[in-house]
């Protein structure tokens, strides 16, 4: 079964945490059957979260759980913007194809909205 979970130290993410400096680094990762099989890694500044990596395999549905579950976090925590520093440019297609990011902005200006927007989806369905 999958879980998404978050790290309390960056153990293995050594060269990550070297990579971002002295900021507070966290992990989430998603686990299925007892072996990691992706993450997203991100720290909260001032009025913003931004993300640094994720790894998904690959997995388009992956990146969205891992990087939603981010945003959550953000949200409750009442920060509304996400930043996206990645150092691998192709990863920013796949936040584009998720509707994270829109036209060629690394920020993510409204995170309530956007996570209230699948709410306004259902109902223009019924």
């Amino acid at each position: 079964m999958l879980e998404i979970q978050e790290r309390f130290d960056t153990f293995g993410y050594e060269k990550l945490s070297d990579l971002v400096g002295s900021v507070q680094l966290h992990i989430t990762e998603a686990v299925d059957k007892g072996e990691v099989i992706g993450y997203i890694a991100y720290s909260y500044e001032n009025d913003r979260t931004v993300v640094y990596d994720y790894d998904a395999g690959g997995d388009l549905l992956l990146c969205d759980g891992l990087v939603r579950s981010v945003i959550f976090k953000s949200c409750l925590k009442g920060i509304s913007k996400a930043e996206y520093r990645l150092d691998d440019k192709e990863k920013y297609s796949d936040l584009r194809r998720l509707s994270f990011l829109e036209g060629d902005s690394t920020t993510a200006e409204d995170l309530d909205r956007f996570m209230n927007g699948c709410k306004d989806c259902k109902h223009s369905e019924e």
